[in-house]
């Protein structure tokens, strides 16, 4: 599975973006999906997470209320909407599929990863 992670720039606070994670070369719809972010000089972590038929997602504490996560399998594709974005929004966003149809969000259960795409919050 080769993931690609799109629709980052740059944004004012208060602003919205969507990110899209495609896959190619093979399906993910048996699998859950999360989102991670890193900023600089921060460890990656967890940002939103849907499992394989989009009936349950969760979020970090830090987005809840203004992310949310979804998912088109017909497209294999998985989105992120970002709305209300804060300075602190500000990092590198990855995509993720995990090994199993649902996740907990640890990285350590993740067995693709796309490359991530920039977002970046002015204040």
């Amino acid at each position: 599975v080769q993931l690609q992670a799109s629709g980052g720039g740059l944004v004012q606070a208060g602003g919205s973006l969507r990110l899209s994670c495609a896959a190619s070369r093979r399906t993910f719809s048996n699998n859950a999906v999360a989102w991670f972010r890193q900023a600089p000089g921060k460890e990656r972590e967890f940002v939103a997470s849907i499992n394989w038929r989009g009936s349950n997602t969760n979020f970090a504490d830090s987005v809840k209320g203004r992310f949310t996560v979804s998912r088109d399998n017909a497209k294999n594709t998985v989105y992120l909407q970002m709305n209300s974005l804060k300075p602190e929004d500000t990092a590198v966003y990855y995509c993720a599929v995990d090994k199993s149809s649902v996740t907990g969000g640890s990285p350590s259960t993740m067995i693709y990863w796309g490359k991530g795409t920039q977002v970046t919050v002015s204040s």
